[in-house]
């Protein structure tokens, strides 16, 4: 389904949430901090994008009980991600072989305690045995069905409208699983290439993801040219370095980012590259510190329940992941959202490794994801800020004299907006049943004017004000 520009928003509106989203259209990249608003990524016509979606830890490798573990459905995925209106995933990454989730989060089904993991980026085509009783890694030879696999996830992806981030490496296992070095391709008993990364003996491998072992530093090198050199010319992709690493880790991260930028230099097509929260104990100083274009914080400072408005010095992509684990609400998609952050949700899916299988309880959390993405198709984001004083809620992403997207988290409460003169359209909004419920007209006279709004949502609540011409 498709929509003319020259129809009203106010038609947009109701025909979208009468019938549903829009048929997904291809992305339009490759992307690029926008210049006249820096929180967020502009497309190819300059045009400024939210990111939302949904990922899942086996997006990319399979994973888990059975070896080798039961094929994802990765098509079907998609088709979940479209039907919700996201636009953006996280493609996982995944060093060890396996790993034992045993004692890890009590949510893992108890049955259950190893998880096998394949493909991997390198063949396992070396005399002798790795410990875990198979091939070992020659790490001077890719696994060829590994990146045929990431180049066309990432292009189906891309005819879904659905930009991907790459992640590189994976450094939250290495510090949870128990005995899990001995199952990382850099072990030197995994490995042909007298490769051992665990340079200080101490049979944690952390080293591998510190500059600690140049021979480590070349291989890892090698194959980020590998993957550049697999999706370069698809503009739907933005890289992440590696999923919360140590704090140790941070020069290692702040050189594998330049070196990004320094090889996309010379190809035809240059695509952002994120630093996410480092675990555990890592502050979020250190994410803006770095020459990263884009980052996902942890709960310092308010990301989880009051989150800060961008500045504008990032893109932030606020993730559950790194917020709560399995966790996140409704309201803190919307709050994000009108605070100039991309909301983007870490899914239990179909229950495979954690959580319940579609866990209904986080439907509201996935909807409101779509419905935000609706919303920012119609708001002019190259120039709405997140303004909290104009608001009594103290959430409102605006365009002052043009554009007002407000939360209300209180149900049934009215709210003041302060409207500069002219006349404008106000609808409230409910994201619990995906309705336009109620619809005004109001004319201010002054330059400015505080004016109140009556709600009658049973449930938090988005008013949406706009001008009218």
């Amino acid at each position: 389904m498709s929509f003319k520009r020259n129809l009203t928003l106010a038609n947009l509106i109701l025909i979208l949430f009468t019938v549903g989203v829009a048929q997904a259209e291809l992305t339009k990249g490759p992307l690029r901090i926008c210049r006249e608003n820096p929180r967020y990524f502009a497309d190819k016509d300059g045009k400024a994008l939210l990111l939302v979606g949904s990922h899942v830890w086996y997006n990319l490798v399979d994973m888990g009980p059975e070896d080798p573990p039961r094929a994802f459905d990765y098509d079907a995925y998609l088709d979940w991600m479209t039907r919700r209106n996201h636009n953006f995933m996280r493609m996982w990454a995944w060093e060890m072989v396996q790993w034992d989730t045993h004692g890890n989060n009590p949510r893992i089904r108890n049955e259950v305690t190893t998880f096998y993991v394949a493909p991997h980026p390198w063949l396992r085509t070396g005399d002798g045995k790795a410990l875990d009783g198979k091939p070992k890694f020659d790490l001077t030879r890719f696994n060829p069905v590994y990146f045929a696999r990431l180049r066309q996830r990432v292009d189906a992806a891309r005819q879904k409208g659905i930009y991907v981030s790459i992640m590189l490496f994976e450094g939250w296992a290495m510090q949870r699983i128990e005995d899990g070095w001995k199952l990382h391709p850099f072990h030197p008993q995994n490995n042909i290439n007298d490769i051992n990364g665990d340079s200080n003996g101490d049979g944690k491998g952390l080293e591998v993801h510190e500059l600690a072992v140049n021979a480590v530093t070349e291989i890892q090198k090698a194959y980020i040219r590998k993957v550049i050199d697999t999706v370069n010319d698809l503009d739907n992709v933005l890289y992440e370095i590696t999923n919360e690493n140590h704090p140790e880790s941070t020069q290692w991260q702040y050189a594998m980012i330049r070196y990004i930028h320094e090889v996309e230099k010379g190809k035809p097509t240059q695509h952002p590259v994120g630093m996410t929260f480092q675990f555990k104990g890592g502050a979020n100083q250190t994410l803006f510190d770095s020459p990263a274009d884009w980052v996902s914080p942890n709960p310092e400072g308010g990301y989880r329940d009051n989150p800060p408005a961008n500045d504008g010095k990032k893109v932030i992509l606020t993730d559950t992941d790194h917020l709560w684990g399995i966790g996140g609400n409704q309201a803190w998609v919307w709050k994000s959202f009108t605070r100039g952050l991309h909301p983007i949700f870490m899914d239990p899916y179909d229950g495979v490794v954690l959580g319940e299988r579609f866990d209904s309880k986080f439907e509201p959390l996935r909807r409101s994801m779509g419905y935000a993405l609706q919303f920012a198709e119609w708001l002019d984001l190259n120039h709405c800020e997140p303004l909290n004083h104009l608001s009594s809620t103290g959430y409102c992403l605006a365009k002052p004299g043009s554009q007002y997207l407000v939360y209300q988290p209180d149900a049934g409460k009215s709210l003041k907006l302060k409207l500069k003169k002219g006349k404008y359209r106000a609808d409230w909004f409910n994201p619990n049943t995906g309705k336009t419920v109620s619809k005004q007209q109001i004319s201010v006279a002054e330059n400015e004017k505080e004016m109140e709004f009556s709600n009658s949502i049973d449930g938090d609540a988005i008013l949406f004000v706009y001008k009218l011409e």
